[in-house]
């Protein structure tokens, strides 16, 4: 996500509800919460319509997708937050974002690379993610899908093919620590999305990545759904 647009989206979610304050001020905890989850869910919707085709089917679209609102979203959101500041301390080279109600997550340079047209995972990149299977482990009751990306070189149709295959390293490793690969599901991004400079070689190297977004699943949806109603 672009700074500029985490800041109005954050800013939006902030001042929305405030419009209908006066109607919500005397209502319990849980009626609050659902009219502050619908004014937020009404904001998410206009930031995936207008990220259609700007890189709305990568990580920000997954995240924003998977949105419930209302007490149970609050819930999830509290839980993200946490997982978040734990990925964050065990990999400080990646990029964390909490969205919405759930986690964008760039393994780029410093985190998760990978060598111009390999689709091999570096020793450096093996070493990141083994300090990010503990916190996979920890918080079991989320959806994981893993964006594979390229730089500019080469065939639009072989990049695609290349970073579905980078992709697949990364699941095919994490299934090698143990993890329950149900939760997980691939996509091949090609050259889309470049967070680098295709033309310069420092660039292209941030391009050769993988992304992550993490939702919560259908047992933390239900589990905080029966939260949100006590």
């Amino acid at each position: 996500m672009k700074k500029g647009m985490a800041i109005v989206l954050v800013g939006l979610l902030t001042l929305g509800p405030l419009a209908g304050c006066e109607a919500v001020k005397n209502t319990n905890k849980t009626q609050r919460g659902a009219a502050i989850g619908a004014a937020a869910g009404a904001v998410l919707g206009g930031v995936i319509g207008n990220n259609v085709g700007k890189g709305g089917n990568g990580a920000l679209g997954a995240v924003l997708g998977g949105v419930v609102g209302g007490v149970a979203g609050g819930v999830i959101g509290n839980k993200m937050d946490k997982q978040a500041r734990e990925i964050q301390t065990a990999l400080p080279g990646a990029q964390v974002e909490r969205v919405g109600e759930g986690i964008k997550l760039v393994l780029g340079e410093n985190a998760v690379r990978f060598d111009f047209n390999k689709a091999t995972l570096t020793a450096a990149a093996r070493a990141n993610l083994d300090k990010l299977v503990p916190v996979f482990r920890e918080y079991a009751d989320t959806d994981i899908k893993i964006f594979g990306y390229t730089d500019s070189k080469g065939a639009d149709a072989y990049n695609l093919d290349l970073s579905e295959k980078r992709a697949l390293a990364v699941e095919r490793y994490l299934e090698s620590k143990g993890l329950n690969m149900s939760r997980f599901q691939i996509v091949g991004m090609g050259e889309a999305d470049p967070i680098g400079d295709n033309e310069t070689e420092a660039g292209r190297a941030m391009n050769r990545r993988v992304e992550f977004s993490i939702v919560a699943n259908e047992k933390m949806k239900q589990d905080a759904q029966r939260e949100a109603g006590r």
